[in-house]
């Protein structure tokens, strides 16, 4: 019995020490160390606010408040790096390292770029496996983009390529698998993106019911072969590529198909809106230096139509009816149907081709968006009056969030020559006309107002 006190005794002494023991060693004695490796490694300050060994329940180091770069481009709250006991004395070490929410700057891609670039030293023989990587919180933190946090799972092989990799939001609305796959052109990466009850982080706040894209990412270049988005009772279809192997490129087609655009197209302006079933096709392209300047290049070329919806927010009859200088705002015009072409350089787009058309009403216009929201356009719009049609043009104008929608100067003062030399009726209709020609002439020299 004693000689079991004994061995029980010793056990729990050796327990004790191993839990005592890394507190007693001073931590200060290799953290500067490492922070100064890792400095050099990464060509940029390293600052670990405290670091700790760990022998139970298993070997480890804790380090916390890590912080990377001169403006903290990247900030850690705790970095637990776990080697297996088998690999403890031996050459190659095999570690499991598990990250708690870091914060990623859009900055930090410039350290990654320039650490990508660097040549491979003779002397930086790998002797660590990094068998397998959690990281648990991560944020990025992006200008004017609000990403949610996300969790990020990778395993990695023997000469740390990946493995497999599953990256999904906290919250479980987004998920992204990816699977290495040996060809005979080379290595490739497969990624599969789901989404369910997402809202887009970047650009109009567009829910997406559910959605599904493939891709597939080869050395420099990612190809999107499946695009596949639900939302608003609609289908948005397509495919595209990005190539970064020079400088930045992107291209692709996208397909919608019945589309509700009431609740889409109210984001864009709650003064002016659409409701109705959108149909459309077309692509797009960009050429950047940089991946964030891609959006500012981006040039599209969409071709669409509205069927059996409601311009909301102007009564395109009443203001084509009432030659009168106010902007008539309110009402709406129901429509059989509304198409056009969009086309866009940047934040400047262009409305063309633009048709309306419905029972007692005909129209026909361009419209212009710049950077700033500015509205600059033409639209001319014809009414039918018992047995004869009257055409109006008008201008439109002001911004997307404040449109101004008016007869234009010519049609007025057409109008007013018209019906006091002809009269009302045949002379006002007749002004008006001549008026809109007189736009028409202006336009031709560049000069329309």
């Amino acid at each position: 019995m004693k000689k079991y006190k004994k061995i029980l005794i010793g056990v729990a002494i050796f327990i004790g020490l191993l839990v005592i023991l890394p507190f007693l060693i001073p931590a200060q004695t290799y953290l500067h160390e490492a922070e100064k490796i890792a400095s050099e490694k990464l060509g940029v300050p390293v600052s670990i606010n405290s670091a700790h060994l760990f022998l139970l329940p298993s070997p480890r180091v804790i380090a916390s408040d890590i912080t990377v770069g001169k403006y903290q481009e990247l900030k850690v709250e705790s970095l637990v790096v776990i080697p297996t006991i088998g690999s403890l004395f031996s050459k190659t070490k095999i570690l499991d390292l598990k990250i708690s929410k870091p914060v990623v700057s859009k900055a930090a891609l410039e350290i990654v770029s320039a650490l990508n670039s660097k040549k491979t030293e003779s002397g930086d023989v790998a002797v660590i496996h990094i068998r397998h990587i959690k990281i648990e919180d991560l944020q990025l933190v992006w200008p004017d983009v609000r990403y949610p946090a996300m969790n990020v799972e990778a395993t990695l092989t023997s000469s740390n390529k990946l493995e497999s990799a599953m990256v999904e939001t906290v919250e479980g609305k987004l998920k992204a698998n990816v699977t290495p796959k040996v060809t005979p052109n080379g290595d490739e990466q497969l990624i599969v993106v789901t989404a369910n009850k997402l809202t887009m982080p970047i650009g109009l706040p567009l829910l997406i019911d559910k959605a599904e894209l493939e891709m597939r990412l080869k050395g420099s270049k990612l190809e999107i072969t499946k695009i596949d988005i639900a939302l608003y009772s609609g289908k948005l279809m397509g495919n595209a590529a990005i190539n970064w192997e020079k400088s930045w490129k992107a291209n692709g087609n996208l397909n919608v198909e019945n589309l509700s655009v009431k609740e889409p197209s109210s984001l864009v302006s709650r003064t002016i809106y659409l409701s109705g079933n959108l149909f459309g096709k077309g692509n797009f392209s960009a050429t950047a230096k940089e991946a964030g300047l891609l959006s500012e290049n981006l040039q599209t070329n969409f071709q669409f139509k509205v069927n059996n919806g409601v311009l909301h927010g102007l009564d395109l009859v009443k203001v084509a009816s009432f030659l009168i200088k106010q902007n008539q705002s309110g009402g709406e015009t129901q429509f059989e149907e509304f198409s056009g072409v969009l086309n866009s350089t940047g934040k400047q787009y262009r409305l063309s081709q633009l048709k309306i058309s419905s029972g007692i009403l005909a129209a026909t216009g361009q419209i212009k968006i710049s950077p700033k929201k500015e509205l600059d356009g033409a639209v001319e719009v014809k009414v039918k009056r018992s047995v004869s049609m009257m055409t109006v043009p008008l201008e439109v104008s002001g911004t997307v969030d404040h449109p101004v929608v008016l007869p234009s100067k010519a049609a007025i003062a057409g109008a007013v020559a018209g019906t006091a030399i002809l009269g009302p009726g045949m002379g006002t209709s007749l002004g008006i006309k001549a008026g809109g020609a007189l736009d028409k002439l202006k336009g031709l020299f560049g000069n329309k107002k």
